[in-house]
């Protein structure tokens, strides 16, 4: 395993967080047409029965994304298998390695993978406050994009790929700090609210 792969093997668990069909899907293309060697225990997706399931779930996705609310469902349902398919693909790719060190690859696609999920979901939650739904496609449109681009330049410009998933990487712990910082102003907010409804509520003695 050397450092290029393991660098791809990061951008791949960290594109799963994004969009997992995208992911597999660009990965098997690329493997098909041999515009990358993936390694050996990844070279199944270039097969054409999981590039045919790869691209109709990608399909579902691309359209269910794109709806307000409809994608949030679509994310939470999705934690579940965006996360442990991030940490299996990168523990897979250290297959070659002693196995305490692919635990470990694991542990950290699993990680990756639940970050950039993790910003993905909040962001759209936030969106989905909008009454408009241009800024939902959009960031949509930019999901996939980062997606992709990231898968490519791992592929062909390491380095390049392990500066912008260092930056995608720190764009997604910011949004789940202001999400938590949101969500905890919120339900503050909500305690104190429930709280002077109870004091009004009772009767004067």
């Amino acid at each position: 395993m050397d450092w290029a792969s393991g660098l791809l093997a990061a951008g791949t668990a960290s594109a799963s967080g994004l969009n997992l069909y995208a992911t597999v899907l660009t990965l098997g293309l690329c493997q098909r047409q041999g515009w990358i060697e993936l390694p050996s225990q990844w070279q199944v997706l270039g097969e054409f029965w999981v590039l045919a399931v790869a691209g109709v779930l990608f399909l579902v996705e691309f359209v269910v994304d794109k709806i307000p609310y409809a994608d949030n469902l679509w994310d939470a349902v999705h934690t579940f298998i965006r996360v442990p398919a991030g940490a299996v693909l990168m523990a897979t790719a250290f297959a070659e390695v002693d196995p305490s060190l692919r635990v470990v690859a694991g542990l950290l696609g699993g990680g990756l993978a639940l970050t950039t999920h993790g910003a993905k979901s909040s962001a759209r939650l936030a969106v989905n406050t909008s009454p408009e739904p241009f800024s939902n496609i959009l960031l949509s449109l930019a999901e996939d994009g980062i997606t992709i681009a990231l898968l490519a330049l791992a592929a062909s410009h390491p380095w390049m790929a392990a500066a912008v998933l260092g930056m995608v990487l720190a764009v997604s712990l910011l949004l789940l700090y202001l999400f938590f910082r949101f969500t905890r102003a919120l339900f503050s907010r909500l305690r104190s609210w429930v709280g002077r409804s109870g004091r009004k509520s009772v009767p004067a003695a």
